[in-house]
């Protein structure tokens, strides 16, 4: 990372997304986290799958910010907000809270993530960690930063899995999704592996050289569209687990510094045809 002189032109959207971030996790998450440590009311989606209020206050909040300032566009988040966009000039996608589990614990790794997509295009990405004062932020053309002294990031230049740390996440669906044996494999191959439980900071982390490399399964849009602006803006490579585009809506997400990329792709392959499914669902 390093520290960027001169004036950066944003558009409007970026700067009201960072605002936004800003305001959600401040004024909303952290009032809300001692909440969380002393046990506020948990609901579930899944077997595993938390939600709380502070999910849907900050959903609302964001959406009802966006429809306020850009009344034509959509919205689809996480909880309660689906709006496709068939007709809107531009889409929002939203998670209010990413690391739910981390939130309830009072676990610093949460974060609010958005993004902005224009015809099929990510354009702006923001992931906003309140509690560790980080905001990371990347439009389109422009760059990714790091908080209001506009560090840049740029990813890390390693070439080997043996001196990469990557990260990773486990599906709340894990018999759909097994990642075990990624995990497992991966161990063995990589210098570490880490796994902070939100995907938007782990890639993040991947877009600022934190990590050398993410992959994950079982994943949504709202999961991975920002934190992907990020690591492209950073130099680095996004794909699906094919190593195809299809990461947004495919389940499947691979991210690196681009160096590294096709080394871990050909890891996360089964070695025998069948054995297992480990970057596509096992239905």
């Amino acid at each position: 990372m390093e520290s960027l002189p001169g004036p950066i032109s944003f558009s409007p959207e970026t700067l009201f997304a960072v605002e936004l971030a800003r305001r959600a996790g401040n004024e909303i998450l952290m009032p809300a986290l001692p909440l969380g440590k002393r046990g506020e009311r948990e609901d579930y989606k899944g077997p595993r799958e938390l939600v709380t209020e502070a999910d849907r206050a900050v959903e609302r909040f964001v959406y009802e910010t966006i429809k306020a300032e850009y009344p034509d566009h959509a919205v689809y988040a996480e909880e309660e907000v689906r709006e496709e966009g068939a007709g809107a000039p531009a889409r929002w996608i939203v998670d209010p809270l990413d690391g739910t589990t981390n939130f309830v614990h009072g676990h610093p790794m949460f974060a609010v993530s958005i993004a902005l997509e224009r015809a099929g295009r990510l354009q702006t990405g923001v992931v906003y960690a309140p509690y560790l004062s980080e905001m990371f932020y990347a439009e389109r053309g422009k760059g990714a930063y790091l908080n209001s002294d506009r560090i840049r990031l740029r990813v890390s230049d390693t070439e080997v899995l043996l001196k990469a740390v990557l990260a990773t996440g486990f599906a709340y669906d894990r018999l759909r999704w097994p990642n075990l044996e990624n995990w497992c494999r991966l161990h063995e191959e990589a210098r570490g592996l880490r796994r902070c439980g939100a995907a938007s900071i782990d890639l993040a982390y991947v877009a600022c050289g934190r990590y050398d490399g993410f992959w994950e399964l079982g994943l949504a849009p709202y999961d991975v569209a920002a934190g992907a602006v990020l690591v492209e803006e950073a130099g680095g490579r996004v794909t699906d687990g094919a190593g195809g585009d299809a990461w947004l809506d495919g389940g499947s997400i691979v991210a690196t510094n681009g160096r590294i990329h096709d080394l871990l792709r050909k890891e996360l392959e089964p070695p025998e045809p069948g054995s297992y499914l480990p970057l596509r669902s096992r239905t």
